[in-house]
């Protein structure tokens, strides 16, 4: 995988049926494939130096100074309790815009733009390990394998949610 340079996101304009697919910007965590929808995504950048934020939920790393903005950045491995390894040079922090706020989240490569017909992503399975459903819009075929599209609004607006659960259990 190359090294990720900093560069917007642009949409794929060799769609065949613009009303019936989506384009998605797809990455890996870990050994898996994740996406999310295109609309969402602004840039991508190369792994920077990111300052603490006092008592933010773990799974916030902190905040980035990009170009006069500060941008809060999360750790998806840390909000999927997924295993977390050094960063190395594919590392990277997808800007993407979340009910009209930009936020920054850590992949460890970006992979490819891709358009999927809406009819290749199925609902998530009820019995979904892992993540959890509520934070997944769907599971697409893609060639020879499967990639998890995340609902975004859900996994970083969701927090109140998730603070109850814990608790209970």
């Amino acid at each position: 995988m190359a090294e990720i340079e900093q560069q917007p996101i642009e949409n794929n304009e060799n769609k065949v049926d613009v009303e019936n697919s989506i384009n998605l910007v797809t990455f890996r965590l870990g050994n898996n494939e994740y996406a999310i929808d295109i609309m969402q995504a602004k840039e991508i950048i190369k792994m920077e130096k990111i300052t603490l934020i006092p008592n933010a939920p773990d799974y916030v790393e902190g905040v980035i100074n990009l170009r006069g903005n500060i941008i809060p950045i999360v750790d998806l491995k840390k909000r999927f309790n997924l295993e977390e390894n050094e960063g190395d040079k594919n590392t990277g922090i997808i800007i993407v815009k979340i009910d009209d706020v930009d936020m920054g989240i850590i992949i460890d490569a970006i992979s490819k733009v891709v358009s999927i017909a809406t009819s290749n992503i199925q609902p998530p399975p009820p019995m979904l390990s892992g993540i959890g459903q509520k934070y997944i819009k769907g599971v697409a075929k893609l060639e020879d394998k499967l990639l998890v599209v995340l609902d975004l609004e859900k996994l970083i607006v969701g927090d109140d949610d998730d603070t109850e659960e814990n608790i209970e259990n």
